[in-house]
């Protein structure tokens, strides 16, 4: 085992410098960016109420073609600005090779429109999204596991047949009609106003007290999350039922029940440690989901400033270096927690073994 985790660490480099290497060959193939932005600012600030553009824009401007969209009536030294304020004055492999050195010792460098670094940025948001990722993951396993067992174990009766109904629901509604939903009934939106709509705290959060503060915080992420395990649960629940049926068709479950064992001592005490290795095995992907991509709509819906609405705004306004900061934390925190996956398949089961990898 201890080859195997070895190897994996080694690997998680050379596969983070294979995702940024795709990604920075795409943002520079992708139309637009932040001079561009900027050029569509600059354009805007000076135009005058006839559309044409004032006579202080008009002086000095660009008269050669530009490869830049928006570039016609910009003085040329204003041009020559933005790309030395973007690093866009230095050739795409010098870029490129700089943004490597410097991210293996995580600099991220500086946002171009907000006047922090990248890494304050990401460790501002970061509580938003743990709080939300976290919880909605935590619930959606406690919630799911018994339910898919239960299921497996009561397969065909009028149980499985109704909470079928309900992650079939679950699956197939979108996550932002949920939270929506949410809204009119319980945020103001129609009926009632038990729970906030912005924020993760209210705005006399240093003026409460600690259990005031524990249970305003819970006020605030309630419809949150609540969402975002509706729309979460369901693909784990089958996943478990499925996994637990095919399990309790195998003959050493016979076999234990052949030997006087109870229903309960044959379903967590042989059944369960084999059907849930599939489960953990998704683990990772469904915790990566919940902080990152799963929360995107919701931080917008709610107004949470978290990291997946962070990357959103970055990817709009075309701020490359949030944009890979982002996806770089992203990444390797989801080749880290395959790793702790791979370990953690080893534990549940100790035959398992990867030193053939």
């Amino acid at each position: 085992m201890r080859n195997y985790i070895i190897k994996r660490l080694l690997l998680i480099p050379l596969t983070l410098l294979g995702i940024l290497t795709i990604n920075f060959l795409i943002i520079q193939m992708a139309p637009g960016g932040p001079v561009e932005h900027m050029l569509a600012k600059y354009r805007g600030m000076n135009v005058d109420s006839s559309g044409s553009l004032s006579s202080s824009a008009q002086m000095n401007t660009a008269t050669s073609a530009s490869k830049y969209q928006g570039a016609r009536g910009v003085p040329d030294y204003l041009i020559k600005e933005l790309e030395k304020q973007f690093g866009f004055d230095k050739p795409v492999h010098v870029r490129f090779f700089n943004m490597i050195k410097d991210y293996a010792t995580f600099d991220f460098g500086k946002s171009y429109y907000k006047d922090k670094t990248v890494g304050q940025l990401i460790l501002e948001r970061m509580p938003v999204s743990i709080s939300l990722g976290l919880w909605s993951t935590l619930i959606i396993y406690l919630v799911a596991i018994p339910l898919g067992i239960k299921k497996a174990v009561r397969d065909g009766t009028k149980f499985d047949v109704w909470t079928s109904f309900a992650v079939v629901l679950g699956s197939a509604v979108p996550v932002f009609l949920f939270a929506v939903l949410l809204i009119v009934f319980f945020a103001g939106g129609t009926y009632f106003q038990w729970f906030p709509l912005r924020g993760l705290t209210s705005s006399n959060w240093d003026e409460l007290s600690l259990g005031g503060k524990i249970i305003d915080y819970f006020w605030h992420i309630t419809l949150p999350v609540l969402t975002m395990v509706i729309g979460g649960f369901a693909s784990l629940t089958m996943l478990t039922k499925n996994s637990f049926i095919d399990e309790l068709g195998k003959p050493y479950v016979l076999t234990a029940k052949a030997k006087g064992l109870t229903e309960n001592q044959v379903l967590y005490g042989h059944v369960f440690r084999n059907a849930m290795l599939i489960v953990i095995a998704g683990f990772p992907s469904m915790l990566i989901k919940m902080l990152f991509t799963g929360s995107l709509l919701i931080e917008v819906i709610f107004s949470l400033n978290g990291l997946g609405l962070l990357g959103y705004e970055a990817i709009m306004t075309r701020d490359y270096p949030v944009i890979f900061g982002t996806l770089y934390i992203f990444a390797l925190l989801g080749l880290v927690l395959k790793l702790i996956s791979d370990l953690t398949y080893s534990w549940v089961d100790p035959r398992i073994t990867f030193e053939a990898v």
